[in-house]
């Protein structure tokens, strides 16, 4: 009796697996549209505050997206995208890098017109791009950056050494960042950085010195050991030799 059971319940998982396998996998139905551009690149003046690293990175398949904004947390984040017209559009879309915020005409995601062109067939981009709006279906996937380490990029607007805003780059993977935080030493605690914008975080009257910094990405704390060097400047990136994955 009890070996039939335990068949029965490892027939059922087998069974199971599958299925939880598929939801992982699961796509959103939606729709997209695009944005003109010059060079049909993204912007730099994105509401991720990227400036412009958001216009080239990914090969310029970037995009604005609105409810998957999320107030900023879901700046960074890469999307598998892929129209549902195949007579049109390739069977694997594009994958796009999230840099802005924007909606309009029932759309999820207003791609770089440089991301739209991507979803056609090699011979039918004109007919994609006379559309205008194209019904989508998208899922989160990692983002991937060969040769490139997550890396904090000191904002424009920072001024050493009273005012400290930072940007993070090169974020690998699904994680969200939801929280930074710069350690203290004089007090021996840890000061959280406010999110000022989009992917920016800031801190007035940062802690003197190479910083210490940690964040909280998807639950878990990451620390980052001097990361940021005593004598930072404003528009200097420093590679954190670290990924997440």
């Amino acid at each position: 009796m009890r070996l039939t059971l335990k068949f029965t319940c490892l027939l059922s998982l087998f069974v199971l697996l599958p299925s939880l396998y598929s939801s992982l996998d699961t796509f959103t139905s939606s729709r997209a549209t695009y944005y003109g551009s010059p060079d049909g690149l993204g912007t730099p003046s994105g509401a991720c505050g990227f400036g412009e690293y958001g216009r080239k990175i990914n090969s310029g398949n970037v995009g604005a997206v609105a409810k998957l904004y999320r107030n900023g947390i879901g700046c960074g984040a890469c999307y598998q995208v892929r129209c549902t017209q195949p007579q049109l559009c390739t069977k694997d879309g594009v994958k796009i890098l999230v840099t802005d915020h924007g909606q309009g005409d029932n759309t999820d995601f207003i791609l770089s017109s440089h991301g739209f062109k991507e979803l056609a067939r090699p011979t039918m981009t004109t007919e994609l791009m006379a559309l205008g709006v194209v019904d989508i279906e998208y899922r989160r996937v990692s983002c991937k950056y060969p040769g490139h380490n997550l890396t904090l990029k000191v904002d424009e607007n920072s001024k050493f050494p009273d005012y400290l805003a930072i940007i993070i780059l090169y974020q690998g993977g699904q994680k969200d960042i939801t929280a930074i935080q710069l350690w203290q030493d004089n007090v021996k605690e840890w000061r959280a950085m406010r999110r000022a914008y989009g992917g920016v975080w800031d801190m007035a009257n940062p802690p003197e010195g190479a910083l210490n910094l940690r964040f909280l990405a998807s639950g878990k704390w990451v620390q980052l050991k001097n990361v940021i060097p005593s004598d930072w400047k404003a528009g200097m990136a420093y590679d954190s030799h670290f990924q997440l994955l």
